[in-house]
């Protein structure tokens, strides 16, 4: 049996999706299984060892059409037994009509009835601590697996020689691996998931007065000013220990110098999930818009935390819709005042 399972979009997404490669060996060990994603995405599932062949969209197939033609027809030549394909974008639905598959699996919309032979609907409550974004991708799993192992969760795989130059690299910058260690994801992809600046610093001044550790920041390079007004707003004292200029070169280094930190606290996303691969703790700041119950994942109280305004101020959310949460996302985060939630931080330093 051979599978092809597609998942287009952010870094989180193609992890979280990485584990229905995980449940499918488990059932079908010999099933020749694929994998469609962004290339810039591949780092979070490269050495994943349930994953036989990637199939790159890279940025010149998305800007020509010809290339993305000659892309379908590698698909087709293929000859794949069943697609899954995780969005249902217009492009994944081109890729899953070109396969051929006898077998064509996605979520439910109005219009995949005519390209899919199998949908499935979304829920919207959440029957475990996984949550949706999981519970939701094995459920399209239920055409080719009848029982799905325990317990299954994203996974990241690092060589040791990764974490060793990670543990060196540390080392050289003069970081104390002995001592509390937390990366803090200063900022989000984008504005509109990102916590307010100054509230920020805030959190990052009470997690050094509670713990004395030593603080390293994420952030993509482009955000490099964002995070340094970030470092400014932090109290001097904060600043001796906030190692700036500690930073991995590439997602890969990252992830081997995250798998050194005690825990990873800040904004919500992909940092967030690439840590819980890791079985790093997490304390996660979602913002307004986002559905917390989507992607707090494996949250427990106590290994992984989450806080949303809905936890503060919940009548805001429910009269309101999705739009309005996120056209108005900066007056809402205001609202999320660090010390809101400093007794859940503290609980959450105690115990990891």
């Amino acid at each position: 049996m051979k599978i092809l399972i597609i998942q287009q979009k952010m870094i989180g997404d193609v992890l979280t999706t990485s584990i229905l490669f995980e449940a499918l060996k488990a059932e079908h060990p010999d099933a020749e299984l694929h994998y469609v994603i962004n290339s810039h995405t591949f780092p979070v599932v490269e050495h994943n060892p349930f994953i036989d062949k990637f199939l790159f969209i890279t940025p010149e197939i998305e800007e020509s059409r010809a290339k993305f033609l000659s892309f379908l027809k590698e698909i087709k030549s293929e000859n794949y037994d069943a697609v899954i394909d995780v969005y249902s974008k217009l492009s994944s639905n081109f890729m899953t009509k070109f396969s051929g598959a006898p077998i064509k699996i996605s979520k439910h919309k109005w219009y995949t009835r005519y390209y899919y032979t199998h949908t499935f609907k979304e829920a919207t409550v959440a029957q475990t601590n996984a949550g949706l974004a999981i519970e939701n991708r094995l459920q399209l799993l239920e055409p080719l697996v009848k029982e799905i192992p325990e317990p299954i969760r994203p996974k990241i795989y690092l060589t040791n020689e990764e974490i060793e130059t990670a543990k060196q690299f540390l080392s050289d910058s003069n970081i104390n691996l002995s001592k509390p260690l937390y990366m803090i994801s200063v900022l989000g992809s984008g504005d509109n998931k990102t916590y307010p600046l100054p509230h920020m610093a805030k959190v990052i001044d009470f997690v050094v007065a509670k713990t004395k550790a030593q603080i390293l920041f994420n952030y993509m390079p482009k955000q490099v000013d964002e995070a340094k007004t970030v470092y400014n707003f932090c109290n001097s004292e904060t600043r001796k220990h906030i190692f700036f200029d500690v930073f991995g070169n590439g997602l890969r280094a990252f992830l081997a110098i995250t798998h050194h930190c005690t825990a990873l606290i800040g904004n919500e996303g992909g940092a967030v999930n690439m840590a819980k691969a890791l079985n790093v703790p997490t304390f996660t700041i979602f913002s307004p818009w986002i559905i917390k119950e989507a992607w707090n994942m494996f949250e427990d109280g106590q290994r992984n935390v989450s806080v949303h305004l809905k936890d503060f101020n919940p009548e805001i959310v429910d009269n309101s819709t999705s739009k309005e949460l996120k056209d108005n996302y900066k007056s809402l985060y205001e609202l999320i005042e660090p010390s809101l939630f400093f007794k859940e931080l503290e609980t959450f330093l105690n115990y990891n």
